[in-house]
């Protein structure tokens, strides 16, 4: 699979043609480095290591697609279907005789392809790979080998994505997400995109579809600048995630603040109380917190205002009576400042100690210790797949449905989704604590004391309710951010990062709730409504049912036991 390196090296030679070309299209260098980074991936990032090939020579070896049609209904359908198909059409056989040979030059220096078949030939041209299927439509293109030169597979590129981003309603738009330039890569690869099926589309290769590929490249081409630029994102940190920065407030109206004085101020989708009331509700803003007014002008006694909280950018209706003009001293939305890494100082993460030699098992009933079995797997790799891929072995490692796994079987009306949590997270890497400090302690090392951690005395143990509070006031402080919608938590947990959904209990001494938002296989998916927004996300947990990947209750953190719930990411 191409990697950081090969995609540099695209930049370098391609990056400046490619912008003069999609100059006024909301189109974007980095899609076009995840397009050819699919369709000739295993080709020139072969070819470019070889220092007799000039790059003229690499871009004209850039070919391939060998399958054939299979009796009763397998293999290829389209044009042409075999070499007889081909030659069939008027100057089929000239083409044949270049297909023939780009197969043989090519497999003189790619190892794999089909040359000792006398019939076999290659249906893919150029870096882009425009098919062999548009012969009949423009044969010169072809048989002129056009394709042999950047400009022109650029071209024809271009022209077929501008062709599918106006059929799949994105053509106008001036840029364009992630997701949306999949959606459009998706549409160049099958001529359509269907919402509801997310990324889950595209030709599959027997372990990831099309769309998969593409969103990957995408957000590994963001790391990488142009020659003497800087890249689009920062490169993640080691054995972390691709996740791009909170989306920023653009509204331009009355800066406000909240003032219930009573309970948070939720934000709903519509100026309208629902039925039941938390079903459009989106958000909920604390006391205090600063908005911005998008008009200024409430719609049915409901204001619509635009934030962030805590990364989590979120646009929609509140209350007008609980919206009050900011102070003077409160000129913009804060940002948030995350902490990749762990601090040293201070307020520090801190684990429960143990006795010298002992072991806590999955076996075992739970107790305030972290697990430290032998060769536990970890979140490693750098590259989304190989994120994705040690997220899987930890959740299967877990096991949290395995009976014989009783630190997570609930048990006398306990439940042990907090540990869960906190072992999913310990191991891919990321802080989520199973004891923390006391106030009195937390005091202590602000004021730079060294605190020996002590469990009932210094520390204490954390379930569900204690980590919706933990994450929102040291959160950021760890590298966890907030994030709005279950389609952005689902997304980023499909690139390899750590998500959450927490929900604290309104009465206290009852148990919030706490799961992880899991990566989507190719045998569990989220659920996606037909706009392609998820619905319920994949997640993993223990409770009082324990499983390793379900979409659960729809919403169930909007039910009526719980106060407040949110969304958090950890890259």
């Amino acid at each position: 699979m191409p990697n950081i390196a090969d995609m540099k090296w695209f930049k370098e030679n391609f990056h400046a043609e490619v912008e003069r070309a999609i100059a006024g299209t909301p189109f974007t260098l980095d899609l076009l480095v995840a397009l050819a980074c699919q369709e000739t991936g295993d080709v020139w990032p072969i070819l470019r290591k070889k220092p007799q090939l000039t790059l003229d020579r690499i871009l004209a070896l850039c070919v391939g697609d060998t399958i054939d049609f299979k009796p009763p209904n397998k293999g290829r359908k389209a044009f042409p279907r075999n070499k007889a198909h081909l030659l069939s059409v008027p100057r089929g056989d000239k083409m044949f005789a270049i297909a023939r040979q780009a197969l043989v030059e090519m497999g003189q220096l790619i190892p794999g392809f089909p040359v000792s078949n006398q019939s076999k030939f290659c249906r893919g041209f150029g870096m882009f790979q425009l098919d062999l299927q548009f012969f009949k439509e423009d044969p010169d293109y072809f048989l002129e080998k056009r394709y042999e030169k950047f400009s022109e597979t650029l071209g024809k590129c271009l022209g077929e994505l501008t062709a599918k981003a106006k059929k799949i309603g994105l053509l106008n738009k001036p840029s364009l997400t992630d997701m949306q330039l999949t959606a459009v890569a998706i549409a160049y690869n099958t001529g359509n995109f269907i919402p509801s099926k997310g990324l889950k589309q595209g030709h599959f290769d027997g372990h990831k579809f099309y769309g998969e590929q593409i969103f990957d490249f995408i957000r590994m081409a963001h790391t990488v600048p142009v020659p003497g630029g800087t890249s689009v994102l920062p490169p993640p940190p080691p054995n972390g995630a691709i996740v791009p920065p909170p989306t920023p407030v653009e509204a331009t109206g009355p800066l406000l603040t909240v003032k219930t004085e009573l309970t948070p101020l939720r934000v709903r989708s519509e100026p309208k109380i629902s039925s039941p009331a938390t079903r459009n509700v989106i958000a909920q803003l604390p006391d205090g917190h600063p908005v911005r007014a998008v008009t200024g002008t409430p719609v049915k006694k409901f204001m619509e205002i635009e934030t962030s909280l805590v990364g989590a950018h979120i646009r929609g209706f509140a209350s007008a009576d609980f919206l009050v003009p900011a102070p003077a001293d409160v000129t913009e939305i804060p940002a948030v400042a995350l902490m990749m890494d762990a601090p040293t100082s201070g307020i520090v993460e801190v684990i429960m100690p143990r006795r010298r030699g002992l072991i806590t098992r999955r076996t075992e009933i739970a107790g305030a210790h972290s697990l430290n079995e032998p060769d536990m797997p970890t979140r490693k790799g750098q590259t989304p797949e190989e994120l994705r891929s040690s997220l899987n072995a930890i959740i299967d490692y877990l096991a949290s449905d395995k009976a014989a796994h009783k630190r997570y079987k609930p048990r006398n009306g306990l439940t042990f989704c907090n540990i869960y949590a906190h072992d999913y997270c310990i191991l891919a890497g990321v802080y989520l604590p199973r004891v923390w400090w006391t106030p009195g302690a937390i005091e202590r090392l602000a004021r730079g004391e060294k605190v020996e951690p002590l469990i009932d005395n210094t520390i204490m143990e954390m379930r569900a309710n204690a980590l919706f509070r933990w994450l929102r006031d040291f959160g950021p402080r760890f590298g966890w951010r907030q994030t709005s919608t279950l389609t952005k938590l689902q997304q980023e947990a499909n690139i390899g990062a750590v998500g959450l959904i927490v929900a604290r209990r309104k009465q206290d001494g009852k148990s919030g709730h706490i799961v992880a938002v899991v990566p989507e296989t190719n045998d569990h998916r989220a659920t996606r409504n037909a706009a392609g927004e998820v619905t319920r996300p994949l997640q993993s947990q223990a409770g009082a049912r324990n499983f390793r990947r379900g979409t659960g209750t729809l919403n169930w953190w909007k039910g009526d036991q719980f106060a407040e719930s949110a969304f958090w990411l950890h890259a």
